[in-house]
């Protein structure tokens, strides 16, 4: 199943759901970067939210998404936009543990329960939009959830999943974000928290081959809900070799000429798809101004 994003509304209109599926975006993360269990379960939860919450724009609108905890991964770092193209890496993506106490992966020992998640915004204005708040958990999911409500004050429920096969392969992953539009009530709050603490794990859902307009069907029930989009997700890199030299021309003749000199050309990796540009010695004196 190719992966793909649904927007939607339920309630009348007083709620906003998003729901996606991203197995296979994921899986390419993975195999881009050699991560393990443990490793791909954080950075495929915060791919799949970073897809979510680039629908949520217009247009060229993008965002940038940073979780800087104290845990052994390091930083994750994802991009996203409004086009459901994502990419992102994990500082050290050969972390991996034992199952935690639920039997489940553990993502907040990777992650670690203390530091900071920002998210900056690229909406084509003069400046860009910056929202931080602390690791409440390390669990990924919640921590979003924390992020909606104090940085966007917007009451939101936030699920993302992924489940890892023995050979650190991606078996499936995907998610939902749930948002209360204003004006609801405090009734439908409650039977909203209601729903969600007995909603099935995401994974499970998703390895069991339901589509994002299931996992909204069994979250909400009976209750109608109206899909207005559907939008392909897929794993895309904006590297180029285009924008290396732009890079490394940025550096100044005294550098180029160093590389020259030492190392007879250039190579750089992209952190975000480890797809390694390599430059002639010719190729860098044409880069001199």
């Amino acid at each position: 199943m190719k992966d793909y994003l649904i927007k939607a509304t339920t309630y009348e209109g007083m709620v906003r759901a998003y729901a996606t599926t991203t197995t296979n975006t994921v899986a390419k993360a993975q195999k881009r970067h050699d991560s393990w269990a443990t490793a791909s379960a954080a950075l495929g939860r915060t791919i799949t939210i970073t897809a979510m919450m680039g629908a949520m724009y217009k247009g060229d609108d993008s965002l940038s998404v940073k979780v800087e905890g104290n845990g052994p991964l390091g930083v994750i770092v994802t991009d996203g936009n409004a086009k459901g193209e994502v990419r992102g890496y994990v500082a050290n993506p050969h972390v991996d543990f034992e199952l935690n106490n639920h039997g489940k992966l553990d993502v907040a020992r990777a992650v670690g329960t203390e530091g900071n998640i920002s998210v900056v915004k690229d909406l084509g204005l003069k400046d860009y939009f910056t929202g931080h708040v602390p690791i409440i958990s390390g669990e990924i999911s919640e921590d979003f959830t924390y992020y909606f409500a104090n940085s966007e004050q917007i009451p939101t429920a936030v699920g993302a999943g992924v489940l890892v096969n023995p050979d650190h392969s991606i078996l499936s992953a995907g998610g939902f974000i749930i948002q209360v539009m204003p004006g609801a009530d405090e009734e439908l709050i409650t039977r909203l928290e209601d729903q969600i603490q007995t909603f099935p794990s995401i994974s499970k859902l998703i390895r069991e081959g339901n589509s994002p307009e299931q996992i909204l069907e069994h979250l909400f029930g009976k209750e109608e809900v109206k899909v207005h989009e559907q939008m392909p997700i897929t794993f895309r890199c904006k590297c180029s070799k285009e924008r290396i030299e732009r890079a490394i021309k940025g550096l100044g003749n005294e550098e180029i000429q160093a590389m020259i000199d030492e190392d007879h050309g250039a190579e750089a990796t992209c952190h975000f798809c480890n797809k390694k540009y390599y430059l002639t010695e010719d190729e860098l004196v044409n880069l001199k101004q």
